[in-house]
Formats: structure tokens, C-alpha cells, sequence
């Protein structure tokens, strides 16, 4: 027996309530609940949607769960699953497009408020470049690096390789520290300086590394630390 978001009161139905209350209106689970369409015995769509939410401790941990992981969650399957992650992927996309088209960078924290909304859920260090024209507006931003950041491991020449030919002013470095501690290492500093002098060489201005742990930030720039 298959429980069914027709089987609630009309006026508890998600998608009636989005149709007469628009979407903003709807809890996380009433959206899932939306996406998933049927339950499974014992649960309705938007208990499913609780569970998960309860599960993977909100739409923050559902977005990190690998998709394994999400298929295995009783009531759900591979096609709810992929249903699952297209639409939390589509949601970062458009995010992401939105913040590119109006994001123009004025200061450090400007910079961490462009990536901390996305990078404080890594679960593993990523370093990312953000790429800026010469009125210090986005003009895209990529991921370059996953795992242990250091300076021999990162190919500093590849941190400017779109920026050439992007006609670039000038980029900035982020990185995160899972741990939640944005203190600068050792290597960090290092690296920092490499990255300056090669900036330097290809002149393209290094504005700053900016290093995210959980909603805290440090600025490199600001503390003098691999800039001279």
C-alpha cells in the first residue's frame, strides 16, 4: 500500500498550497514532498520529506549526501533520489548565475560573502579562483582544487590560465578549512606568496586570499600575510 499526497486534505496538499500560497510559502519537506510525489507504506510524501531532512540535517546535508546515499533512504530509489539531486544542483546553479551577474567586489568581505553561502558545507578543502574585470566585477568563478590544499600541490600557473584569457584585471583566491578554524597555516602563507609573484609576472593583480572556516573568514591581504 502506497500512501499518497492526495490521500491529505486538499487544503494540506503541497502542490494546491503552492498553487494559492506561491512556493516561498511551503516548508523544506512540503517541497521534497513535491518532488517525491507518492510515500512509500506507513509514510506520505511529506513524512518522507521529514524523515530526510531530519536524516541528512537539513537541505545543507541532503545537497553533501552522496547520491548513493540518498537512494538508500527507505521509500525513495534511484529515480527519486536523481529527482532529488537535479533539483538541489538546478537551485545552486541559478544561485550561482544570480550572484555573477550582480556581484562587483569592494572588499574582503565582500569576497567571503560571494562564497561562504556554498563553502561553508565542504566537507573537504576546495580552492577556488575568482576571476574580475577591472571594475572589480565577477566575471565567473571556478573550482580548481579538492582535497589537501598546499603549495606543493597546487600548479599556481593553472590559478590564471582562464584569467589570460578572460582579459582579466585581477583574481581572487578562496580556500576552505572544514575543520571551522579559517586561521592561516603555514603552507597557506606559502602559498599565498607564489601565487603573488605570479601574479606579479603575468600582470594579473592577486587582490587577496581569502580563507572560509564554517561562517567565519580571514583575509590574508588584510593581515599581511603572503603580500609584500
Amino acid at each position: 500500500m502506497r500512501y499518497r499526497i492526495t490521500d491529505l486534505q486538499k487544503s494540506e496538499r503541497p502542490r494546491e498550497r503552492l498553487a494559492k500560497q506561491r512556493a516561498e510559502s511551503l516548508s523544506d519537506a512540503e517541497l521534497l514532498a513535491i518532488l517525491l510525489r507518492t510515500g512509500t507504506q506507513g509514510e506520505n510524501a511529506v513524512q518522507i520529506g521529514t524523515r530526510l531532512i531530519n536524516t541528512f540535517d537539513g537541505l545543507k546535508g541532503l545537497r553533501r549526501a552522496a547520491y548513493e546515499e540518498v537512494c538508500q533512504q527507505r521509500g525513495i530509489g534511484p529515480a527519486k533520489a536523481a529527482q532529488i539531486k537535479a533539483a538541489i544542483e538546478l537551485a545552486s546553479r541559478l544561485n550561482s548565475l544570480e550572484t555573477e551577474q550582480r556581484q562587483t567586489i569592494h572588499s574582503p568581505q565582500d569576497a567571503a560573502n560571494y562564497v561562504t553561502h556554498e563553502m561553508s558545507g565542504l566537507e573537504k578543502e576546495e580552492l577556488w579562483v575568482i576571476i574580475l574585470d577591472t571594475r572589480n566585477r565577477v566575471i565567473k568563478y571556478e573550482k580548481l582544487y579538492r582535497g589537501s590544499i598546499n603549495s606543493s600541490q597546487v600548479r599556481v600557473a593553472e590559478l590564471f590560465t582562464n584569467a589570460i584569457k578572460l582579459n582579466a584585471a585581477g583574481i581572487i583566491v578562496v580556500h576552505n578549512h572544514p575543520s571551522g578554524d579559517p586561521t592561516p597555516s603555514t603552507e597557506d602563507i606559502t602559498l599565498t606568496r607564489s601565487i603573488v609573484d605570479a601574479g606579479r609576472i603575468l600582470d594579473i593583480e592577486v587582490l587577496d586570499h581569502i580563507i572560509i572556516g564554517g561562517k567565519e573568514h580571514v583575509s590574508l591581504k588584510e593581515r599581511g600575510l603572503g603580500f609584500r
